[in-house]
């Protein structure tokens, strides 16, 4: 019976963290469709944390009010790592990543950032002294030599002198959400997986609005229609949803069994940039999406097995 239940455990779990994966690839190219309407990448960002906003702030309320967590208030230090997490992990990655997504493919986007466990685990090597395998760093090369290639053909094939300029966007992104991976480790144990993201992503929504403010002035009403279709569209199907989908995914079955699941994103965002965008991939991109989506694979696996013995 308790193998019944387990088995159950296990396959919710991998359902959820499918589902969410799938639906956070939907993000880059529901952006290049905004694009389209020529809508700023402020203007845009500040769009979909502004219909995030409430669903985060009714979960804030709700898992404060949780039995668990009523003797367990988040004192000023947490709250500050908080806000500084949520600000890093959500503000700046999202800002990198939408502006980077102006000149590059949605495509080669989800690609890029994909990368980001290798990038947590080069900060655990600098910062806290992490030893690295031989087998991760064969990853790393194998990971890297794959965004290598990939990038050397879209470079190619791409024509834009902003192209550079967008990769290292989007990579810039990659980082700032792997430093909130890295923080958001030590913090999540002690306050709670709904609690900790609801209020990340408020503080992240909160500094959104407050740069849009400063830059133009919240003045949000002045776009087509679509824009706020598919800004509610992005902020419902790409963020609230996969956010708590992905949350219950980890709680269910951990967090390296998500991991490896989520390598579904990047080939989701290809098949709906293909269908949706009209991209296509190089034979050498494709080569290339294989070498990554196997480097941060082997790391994965490897960080389970170590944490597991």
């Amino acid at each position: 019976m308790q193998q019944q239940i387990d088995g159950r455990r296990m396959l919710l779990g991998a359902a959820l963290a499918f589902t969410g994966a799938i639906l956070f690839s939907t993000k880059a190219v529901i952006v290049k469709l905004a694009y389209r309407y020529e809508v700023d990448s402020i203007s845009l960002l500040a769009l979909r944390m502004l219909f995030s906003l409430p669903f985060f702030l009714a979960v804030a309320f709700l898992s404060q009010r949780q039995k668990k967590y009523r003797g367990l208030p988040i004192g000023r230090k947490d709250g500050l790592r908080i806000l500084l997490l949520g600000v890093l992990g959500y503000y700046l990655a999202s800002l990198f990543d939408f502006i980077g997504l102006k000149y590059i493919t949605a495509s080669l986007e989800r690609l890029i950032l994909f990368v980001y466990p290798t990038l947590v685990l080069l900060i655990g090597a600098v910062v806290y002294r992490e030893p690295i395998s031989r087998r991760q760093l064969g990853a790393l090369l194998l990971t890297y030599l794959g965004i290598a290639i990939a990038f050397s053909e879209g470079l190619y094939l791409s024509g834009d002198q902003n192209f550079v300029l967008g990769a290292a966007l989007i990579f810039s992104g990659a980082l700032a959400y792997a430093a909130y991976i890295v923080g958001s480790g030590r913090l999540l144990p002690r306050i709670g997986t709904l609690r900790f993201t609801s209020l990340a992503m408020t503080a992240s929504a909160a500094a959104v609005l407050a740069h849009h403010g400063i830059a133009y002035r919240w003045q949000l009403f002045g776009f087509p229609p679509e824009v706020y279709g598919l800004a509610a569209l992005m902020a419902l199907i790409a963020t609230v949803l996969p956010s708590f989908l992905l949350s219950e995914g980890i709680r269910l079955i951990g967090s390296g069994n998500a991991s490896i699941i989520g390598s579904v994103g990047p080939i989701s965002t290809i098949v709906l940039a293909y269908f949706f965008l009209g991209e296509r991939l190089g034979w050498l991109q494709w080569a290339g999406t294989a070498l990554v989506i196997s480097g941060v694979l082997v790391i994965t696996l490897q960080k389970r097995r170590q944490a597991g013995g």
